[in-house]
């Protein structure tokens, strides 16, 4: 290697010459296309002068479409911005080399040939209305270089071979974050690995709730007032620590990862919508995890819709509220001290003109009695993954909410208060997948070292090695388009669109990475006693969750057209 991290003509590296000079050439290209499709989707989807709503519905796989070109954009410009700044601190070694232009290698092709929104759509790019004239922007040299040589099996094989020789790193290539993060990562990875993963599938099996030791620990290590400010008993850290922090701890098991996310999205709440009065009584005990939250939005007919909630709150001459109505796929309710409920106050309203946001009290519960508190019934629904928490029915008839808990103190906030938690929201569940897809990693790894086939390990095989290398390549793309969307958050920008695409590519790449990670095991993979099998289950929800891919995308391409 030479000293500023450029192959020496020595090395037999396959990575390329000039590399970043390539890569760098390349990201103009590709966002002269998202233009260029914006400018031709607009055209295609106004009435009137005005983007059509009607008409984006109607030609969903083209807006949709719009949305995941414009994350390859910004994933392959985020890759860029690591790249040059490892350069600039002589820390582009030549793991990070291959992992860069492997990374850009595909991603070209697949804007090129076809990016898949899931396993059967294939986003082409004559559904963005594109032409082939239009695609010439691509072809410049650079990108004709780094697609014809830059994802070589070659490539994948040295990358391999690379995370084998550096397998005591905690991930694979350098993050690009500083000395502080890292510390961060290191301290909360070696919790994960001794306190989490020893345990992790038993609870998974046994459909166990995680025990109130491991809570209590974590909240000793200000998990769950990590990002609240100190004045209110937080730690007044950033959203790229509770990255770091999500990753890690998910990676070791995402049930542990989501804990601190409840607590996330009712800080969030209060920070900004909350009256002064709320914020000091609450955000203290949120951060010291004295009080656990859950949240309690979705209605069984509803889904994303939640402009359609039909949950009631009906403010009494005592000026407390009765809450009547039913709410599903509430996350770890039953042994929680509060939920921040959205119920509609408006009964002459249908949208989420009529919604109100509550911090409504309840008596935790037990084994035996789940939920004590009068008006308020539930029962669990057993999952496939994502456990630990367990996931709930509830009902309400007659709960009551005391007037003084109104979040904000004022009616009809309800929907505005939690549009305002969605970009944190996102951003830290787009952490979680980064979190899931190395545990793939991490498990597979392991099993390709030491399962033998035919006289060999299985890591010696091309297609095995090449599965993991791309989930080695993919995890580094998710991680800095998710770093990305949290410097924004921390600077106070919008970045709803960023972190709709870090959680829209986030996901995708974690059941990539546990369905490859499945395949190296073979039928080993199918038996629930390898932890494989766990984490394929756990992967899938990241789809669904704070936000379907379908309503990611969807909302990514109404901000793009405008």
């Amino acid at each position: 290697m030479a000293h500023d991290g450029q192959m020496t003509t020595a090395d037999t590296s396959p990575v390329l010459a000039d590399l970043l000079t390539l890569t760098g050439a390349a990201v103009a290209p590709v966002e002269t296309l998202v233009n260029t499709a914006t400018a031709r989707l607009k055209e295609m989807l106004s009435m009137d002068g005005r983007v059509s709503s009607k008409l984006v519905e109607q030609n969903q796989t083209a807006a949709h479409g719009l949305a995941w070109l414009a994350t390859y954009a910004q994933s392959l410009k985020q890759m860029q911005a690591w790249a040059e700044r490892l350069q600039a601190e002589n820390k582009f070694g030549e793991i990070e080399q291959l992992i860069h232009q492997i990374a850009f290698g595909e991603y070209l092709w697949q804007v090129y040939g076809g990016i898949p929104m899931s396993q059967t759509e294939i986003l082409r790019p004559q559904d963005l209305g594109l032409t082939q004239d239009d695609q010439r922007a691509m072809m410049i040299p650079e990108i004709m270089t780094l697609t014809q040589e830059g994802n070589s099996q070659a490539a994948r094989m040295r990358l391999v071979e690379l995370m084998q020789e550096q397998a005591a790193n905690i991930t694979v290539g350098a993050s690009g974050l500083d000395e502080e993060l890292e510390m961060i990562r290191e301290q909360f990875r070696r919790y994960a690995v001794d306190k989490v993963e020893p345990f992790a599938h038993e609870w998974h099996l046994k459909d166990e709730l995680i025990p109130m030791e491991v809570i209590e620990e974590l909240a000793e290590m200000g998990v769950f007032g990590l990002t609240i400010p100190e004045e209110y008993g937080g730690f007044g850290l950033s959203k790229a620590s509770m990255c770091v922090v999500s990753e890690e701890l998910s990676r070791g098991y995402i049930g542990v990862g989501s804990l601190g996310t409840r607590s996330e999205i009712a800080a969030e709440l209060i920070i900004a919508g909350g009256t002064e009065e709320q914020k000091q009584k609450w955000l203290p005990q949120l951060a010291s995890a004295e009080t656990l939250p859950t949240a309690v939005f979705t209605e069984p007919n509803t889904g994303s819709d939640l402009g359609s909630l039909r949950t009631r709150a009906v403010k009494g001459e005592d000026g407390n509220y009765t809450i009547t109505g039913n709410k599903t796929w509430i996350t770890h309710a039953a042994r929680t001290h509060v939920m921040t409920l959205l119920a509609r106050t408006d009964p002459e309203t249908s949208d989420y003109r009529g919604l109100s946001m509550f911090l409504a009290e309840k008596t935790p519960g037990t084994d035996e009695a789940p939920f004590p508190t009068p008006g308020m019934t539930g029962g669990e629904i057993e999952v496939l993954g994502y456990r630990g928490m367990k996931e709930y029915e509830l009902g309400f008839d007659g709960f009551e909410v005391k007037g003084e808990n109104l979040l904000g103190g004022e009616e009809g906030k309800g929907f505005k208060q939690l549009m305002e938690t969605f970009e944190s929201a996102r951003i830290q569940t787009a952490a979680r997948a980064i979190g899931v897809a190395q545990s793939a990693l991490d498990i597979s790894m392991q099993y390709a070292n030491d399962r033998k086939q035919f006289g060999k390990s299985l890591i010696h095989f091309p297609r095995v090695a090449s599965k993991l290398a791309m989930m080695a390549v993919e995890i580094m793309v998710a991680r800095q388009l998710t770093y990305f969307s949290a410097y924004e958050k921390d600077d106070g920008r919008r970045c709803d669109v960023e972190a709709g695409m870090a959680k829209l590519l986030g996901a995708r790449v974690a059941w990539a990475a546990a369905d490859n990670g499945l395949q190296i095991h073979g039928g080993n993979g199918f038996a629930l006693e390898y932890k494989i099998s766990r984490v394929l289950c756990d992967a899938r929800i990241l789809n669904i969750f704070e936000g379907a891919a379908e309503i990611q995308a969807q909302v990514i391409a109404r901000r793009l057209l405008g």
